[in-house]
């Protein structure tokens, strides 16, 4: 992570004590990347039969666990590195700021992942036991994206593979939970938000990318370059819109799904934010509207699917 040169970093991000110190541990603007994809997951099983609501709880509950136990190892492990010091941004400092022991850290982020497995036995019970190979491939990756010889996150797939397992392959999972079977369709819709998810991993990079640099790090946006990575978020942006464009035209969502295009002015915000910045406190708002825009739009699509379900409509 990049020192932004300031000896009051706690009172520039507003970081408070108590409660607070875990909430940031947590790195709740990421969390959206947890809860998106079961909701329209769920809501698209919805049209095609009925909700187990005690399913739809666990794995909502077992995504966000698994999520904050990743951000945990991340902490842990960005601080064992030497990535991070007390002026780093973009982190939960509970370690560097806020004196918590790093065992304690990583003994909490076990237990985490303890709590998703139990979770995860009873979604097994209640639909297919293969998904217990796929939801133990996913604590993998969120152990290796920081852990491990090789960290994920230190190489160009980092935004690729947080993409695809937070945003696809979740999506998937809980409409499969649900239906006992998945479509080409769920797959396809899947898309927009797993690019949405990738982004904000992408954002998260471009803020750090000077730190990630001198430390070794070959994520997309170094590869890139800052200005060609800002731009290349904007293409992203645009590529999300489009496809969704295109499947409302060809029917495979609803006409109701144009509610989406409400997002647009968040992501407008998002790649606004870091156009000619370079240091990463400046880069702050446009992380949170990164994560926001995957948050608006997920949801609007569940209320348009929501709305089709009650009114549907067909060209």
């Amino acid at each position: 992570m990049q020192s932004i040169g300031n000896d009051n970093v706690r009172q520039a991000l507003n970081e408070r004590d108590g409660f607070q110190v875990w909430w940031r541990l947590m790195r709740p603007h990421t969390l959206t990347a947890s809860f998106v994809p079961v909701f329209i997951g769920t809501m698209l099983a919805a049209l095609d039969g009925s909700i187990n609501w005690l399913l739809f709880g666990a794995m909502l509950l077992a995504c966000i666990l698994i999520q904050c136990a990743t951000n945990m190892f991340n902490e842990y492990y960005d601080f064992v590195r030497g990535l991070d010091n007390e002026q780093s941004v973009g982190i939960g400092g509970t370690i560097v700021r806020d004196g918590i022991k790093p065992k304690t850290i990583l003994t909490l982020a076990l237990v985490f992942y303890a709590i998703s497995m139990l979770l995860g036995i009873y979604i097994c019970i209640e639909s297919s036991w293969y998904i217990a190979l796929i939801g133990l491939a996913c604590m993998l990756c969120g152990y290796l994206y920081t852990g491990g010889p090789y960290p994920i996150s230190y190489t160009p797939f980092g935004e690729l593979t947080s993409g695809v397992f937070m945003g696809a392959i979740i999506i998937c999972i809980t409409y499969y939970i649900q239906t006992l079977t998945l479509t080409g369709s769920v797959v396809l819709i899947s898309i927009p938000t797993t690019i949405f998810i990738s982004c904000i991993n992408f954002a998260n990079n471009l803020r750090d990318h000077d730190g990630d640099k001198a430390n070794g790090r070959r994520t997309v946006a170094i590869l890139l370059g800052r200005p060609k990575g800002v731009a290349f978020m904007g293409i992203c942006f645009i590529v999300c819109y489009v496809i969704t464009a295109v499947f409302i035209a060809v029917g495979l969502l609803p006409i109701w799904a144009v509610i989406t295009f409400l997002s647009i002015k968040k992501a407008r915000d998002a790649y606004r934010g870091f156009i000619g910045k370079t240091q990463p406190l400046e880069m702050m708002p446009a992380m949170k509207a990164t994560g926001q825009t995957n948050t608006i739009y997920g949801l609007l699509l569940v209320i348009a699917l929501l709305i089709q379900q009650f009114v549907p409509f067909s060209f």
